[in-house]
């Protein structure tokens, strides 16, 4: 039965500062990864620099302990681009580099760590492949690189494979890789303690509407239903999960009946209580649409706002579920909404902050 988590949750506990780690692109080696520190009292947003000389880190995660920071280089060459980790020291907030691999795929955009934080996954973009690492003290130990092939109906955007998420089910037992190129979430079995970790599962895959544009991807905490980006068509698809096979339960546009113009849907995410979700269309929509979660994981909508910058290729909802923050990589800026945990429903905050090309949030604690 789909279960729906107390609202309440959301209301336990409001934090006096809020922290986290931003990604972006770079053009040159005094940018890198970033610290945001928001202070709602004061509404203030303060960015700093934390790991210059890391060169376009698109996609950074953090491990639970907040101990160790992994971040792509989202790059090319003969070995693809790169994948580099750091220990994190949360009381100075410094990084120090440890160790950097090769991603044996160009365009690394992705990273996922498997619910016991033993294997790290980066997704390549235009290598249309991912690879997988053991982790050991935060050394990276390369062990599996896995190519996609096939294209779909767009030949200017879906000539060949083109791997843009990398999810872990919550189950811990499957891979869901949404490829943009192929128009299809492939699913892997996931045995960390093989040689080689991931095998195509049965089914290996479910294909979305042709020319949709499989992009991020974020699975309900009961396991199902799984939320897709269309990045293309601009849409949230709602997938049925049940062991591992995959079927369209909904389509929803994220534009409205009458909009004119470009698209490029980009994030989803949940609300903390997975009472709502959210996800943001950049080229000339320049929103983020709310939709509230029924108890049969089926969307209903509830309003679209404008992001408030150009180009919202990310945004993250705060833990406690008070606030939103956007990120716009074309405009460099950096915007808060207050969220109403009961509506879902964003208001926009006079307060603003600067950021190069920020692309990626992970929140700290």
């Amino acid at each position: 039965m789909f279960n729906s988590c107390d609202e309440a949750q959301e209301e336990e506990k409001v934090e006096s500062t809020y922290s986290f780690l931003i990604g972006a692109y770079t053009d040159n080696e005094e940018q890198g990864i970033g610290l945001l520190n928001f202070d709602p009292e004061n509404n203030l947003i303060q960015t700093k620099i934390i790991a210059p000389g890391i060169k376009n880190p698109s996609f950074v995660i953090a491990n639970r302990a907040q101990t160790f920071v992994y971040a792509v280089e989202e790059t090319g060459g003969e070995n693809g681009g790169k994948v580099v980790s750091f220990k994190l020291d949360r009381q100075t907030n410094t990084m120090e580099r440890i160790d950097t691999q090769f991603s044996f795929g160009s365009g690394p955009c992705y990273l996922s760590l498997d619910p016991k934080e033993e294997i790290l996954v980066v997704g390549n973009y235009s290598g249309g492949n991912f690879s997988a690492y053991k982790i050991k003290s935060g050394n990276l130990d390369h062990v599996q690189t896995y190519q996609h092939e096939g294209q779909s109906i767009n030949p200017d955007r879906q000539g060949s494979a083109h791997v843009h998420s990398v999810v872990f089910h919550p189950n811990g037992k499957q891979l869901l890789v949404g490829d943009l190129g192929t128009d299809k979430i492939h699913l892997y079995d996931f045995n960390p303690g093989y040689a080689v970790p991931f095998n195509n599962s049965n089914p290996p895959h479910f294909e979305v509407s042709a020319g949709a544009g499989p992009r991020h991807l974020t699975v309900h905490p009961n396991g199902s239903p799984v939320y897709l980006i269309h990045e293309m068509t601009a849409e949230i698809g709602v997938y049925a999960y049940n062991s591992g096979t995959l079927s369209e339960i909904q389509t929803l546009p994220l534009t409205e009946d009458d909009f004119v113009g470009g698209v490029g849907a980009a994030e989803v995410r949940l609300s903390p209580n997975a009472r709502f979700l959210y996800a943001s269309n950049r080229g000339d929509a320049n929103d983020i649409s709310v939709f509230e979660v029924g108890k049969d994981g089926r969307l209903t909508f509830v309003e679209r706002v404008k992001s408030g910058g150009e180009m919202p290729r990310n945004f993250i909802i705060t833990k406690d579920g008070k606030y939103l923050l956007a990120a716009h990589q074309a405009s460099n800026n950096i915007t808060v909404f207050e969220r109403n945990p009961r509506t879902g429903k964003l208001t926009k905050l006079n307060v603003e902050g600067e950021f190069h090309k920020p692309v990626y949030f992970f929140g700290l604690d």
